[in-house]
């Protein structure tokens, strides 16, 4: 008798159902349905896919072998230099200065961004009613075009003119009229592009801002407030150490926001056809946008584009190493 027979009749005298060993188990093989699920997913995510690869991968891989390049009034490779063009570019005074004004741009403006969307966020936390409301006054500038923008600086708040609204405000403190964008002693014209990027971008921050105070636990301020807490002592032995890891996160974005600077700069100083030869600042945007759409050196912009490029991934792995942005706990 057969091992299979000798089970099955003992499971029968015990009144169970037979159990019938079978043999390997074989691969599901797709069914129609899962095919047409994968037809269905291929559908939808190949034209992205395709356009993602295209306009983006392809374009990053040809603008670094046009880097490498004499591409002049042509994006077609062809006359091969190396590294030439990166050399040019380092050896240029101007990129040399876009960059330490760029620098400077940064830590003028990330500190005092920083600044005003805590104080803004720590005043919209306090809110208990038309806190929605209030938060939503703040955001609506970061929906407004930065070219709009900054027309609007140019041409309205800091037009020059004694019918300017800060020319006319500060007339009312007996100031005379003031042409803020040409004035480089002292350099006035700061002011415009430091209140232009706050009024844009302190919205956005003061939100994230406002979610790390959100996501705080309220029994820690209790707790804090029984041991007799209050005030500056709670902001910095509370909600700061608690705020950590969104302030770290802000800071790497103004960090990023302020290194890639151009419509601003580039709108504020623009006169029409003659561009920005004369802008008394320009940042490394602006001088590539130059060197590539108005010289035509598409070689030596590609290379400007990857050293700047280079510049902000260097200075956000630094930021983030000191830090210790992403790793675990407060």
């Amino acid at each position: 008798m057969s091992a299979t027979s000798d089970t099955t009749q003992r499971s029968r005298r015990a009144g169970r159902p037979a159990v019938v060993p079978r043999g390997p188990a074989r691969a599901r093989r797709p069914g129609r349905a899962d095919l047409r699920a994968w037809g269905a997913f291929a559908l939808l995510v190949g034209p992205m896919l395709i356009g993602l690869g295209i306009f983006k991968y392809v374009a990053i891989g040809w603008s670094f072998l046009l880097s490498l390049s004499d591409a002049h009034g042509t994006i077609a490779l062809g006359h091969w230099v190396g590294l030439d063009n990166y050399r040019q570019l380092l050896a240029d005074p101007a990129f040399r200065s876009s960059l330490v004004q760029i620098v400077l741009f940064t830590l003028a403006i990330v500190p005092v961004t920083f600044a005003v969307s805590l104080g803004l966020a720590l005043l919209v936390h306090r809110v208990r009613r038309g806190r929605a409301v209030v938060r939503t006054a703040f955001l609506i500038p970061t929906a407004v075009s930065y070219v709009a923008a900054s027309l609007l600086w140019k041409m309205c708040l800091f037009n020059g003119l004694p019918a300017g609204v800060a020319n006319t405000v500060g007339g009312w403190f007996g100031t005379t009229a003031v042409p803020w964008l040409q004035t480089t002693d002292p350099p006035l014209y700061w002011i415009v592009l430091v209140t232009l990027r706050l009024w844009l971008q302190v919205g956005f921050y003061m939100v994230l801002l406002l979610a790390g105070l959100q996501a705080i636990p309220r029994d820690v301020y209790e707790a804090a407030a029984l041991d007799g807490a209050t005030g500056w002592r709670l902001l910095r032995r509370i909600t700061l150490p608690l705020l950590r890891n969104t302030s770290v996160a802000v800071l790497m974005l103004q960090f990023i926001a302020a290194f890639q600077a151009f419509d601003e700069f580039y709108n504020l100083f623009n006169s029409g056809l003659s561009g920005t030869g004369t802008a008394p600042v320009q940042t490394p945007l602006v001088y590539l946008y130059n060197t590539a759409m108005g010289a035509q050196n598409y070689g030596l912009g590609s290379a400007g584009a990857f050293v700047l490029t280079a510049l902000i991934v260097g200075v956000t792995l630094v930021q983030g190493r000191m830090t210790g942005f992403g790793k675990g706990g407060e």
